[in-house]
């Protein structure tokens, strides 16, 4: 039986390689989208999400969610990185579908009561979607399989401040509801993410294999790719989002340690990932088998049903 997955997103280009490794497991049930500010605008993260919807041929639905987060005021949106669209420099033709008429945080608690116990709920954007779900339906903390994020950095440095990864730094507020509600919860924090890289030769490979969506693959990346030289000093990319729908279905390629997690919202360290008591604890990712995992998102995609 394929495992049901719902992604909350902000696409994003690591975002798009996350969600067509999605379409491209069989392992995956699909059960749609919802998007929410980050990376782009929540309505350019609806578009790019409806955008590689029709480009895959999928009809999972998108939900559009959350424009700006719970507290602070919505900080910049990283075009340096994504590019101002969100695929670098790589376009799609517009999808003729609209968002569905439900928005995110209703999508998610519909999607759980449909299917209880089932549905892994994985977020790789800011977590605004996911506490306002809890906000309406504190009872969904009860019906999810697990709750797997992209996000944190225990014990290594932040990629937006010294000690901060950018999707809690976006919206610190949401994540410290998130990590303090009372269900599985998996973190794949940038303590593993760093360690998970794909380089030109792999994504020249999915366009070869896969012409349409691993040729969109390809080209966004390239941007993407420049980033990273430019701040990383490697000319390849971290697979953030990747690693964390991979984590969902392929647990074993990481090892985790469960620590109870708060989010600092203010001050020098806010967006800063700590252990706090009287919570339930998060399975937090410290180490990853990064070849395979690696290995594992060229394969499926490269051999999966995709154009």
């Amino acid at each position: 039986m394929a495992h049901k997955v719902l992604i909350d997103t902000d696409p994003g280009i690591d975002d798009a390689m996350a969600i067509l490794y999605a379409l491209s497991d069989p392992g995956i049930e699909l059960v749609g989208l919802t998007t929410v500010f980050g990376n782009v605008p929540v309505e350019t993260a609806t578009r790019n999400a409806l955008d590689l919807m029709a480009l895959a041929g999928s009809d999972a639905a998108v939900a559009e969610g959350a424009a700006l987060p719970r507290t602070q005021p919505l900080k910049p949106h990283p075009d340096f990185v994504h590019g101002a669209g969100g695929f670098g420099d790589a376009r799609l033709p517009r999808a003729s579908a609209d968002a569905h008429a439900l928005d995110a945080a209703d999508f998610i608690i519909q999607a759980l009561h449909d299917a209880p116990g089932e549905v892994t709920l994985i977020s790789v954007g800011p977590l605004t979607n996911l506490a306002e779900a809890l906000d309406r339906a504190p009872e969904i903390a009860g019906l999810v399989r697990e709750v797997v994020i992209m996000g944190g950095a225990f014990a290594c440095a932040g990629n937006v401040s010294p000690v901060a990864e950018a999707n809690i730094w976006n919206d610190p507020h949401a994540a410290d509801l998130v990590f303090a509600a009372d269900w599985p919860m998996r973190m794949i924090g940038l303590d593993v993410t760093e360690q998970v890289r794909c380089a030109p030769e792999d994504f020249a490979r999915l366009a070869d294999a896969r012409p349409v969506t691993g040729g969109f693959l390809a080209k966004a990346a390239a941007f993407y790719m420049d980033f990273h030289r430019e701040s990383a000093g490697f000319y390849g990319c971290y697979m953030h989002d990747p690693s964390a729908v991979i984590s969902a279905v392929r647990p074993a390629l990481f090892r985790t340690e469960p620590h109870p997690l708060t989010a600092i919202c203010d001050g020098e360290e806010i967006g800063a990932t700590r252990t706090v008591t009287g919570r339930r604890p998060v399975d937090v990712a410290l180490a990853v088998e990064a070849e395979a995992v690696r290995q594992h998102f060229l394969d499926v995609i490269a051999s999966g049903p995709l154009r």
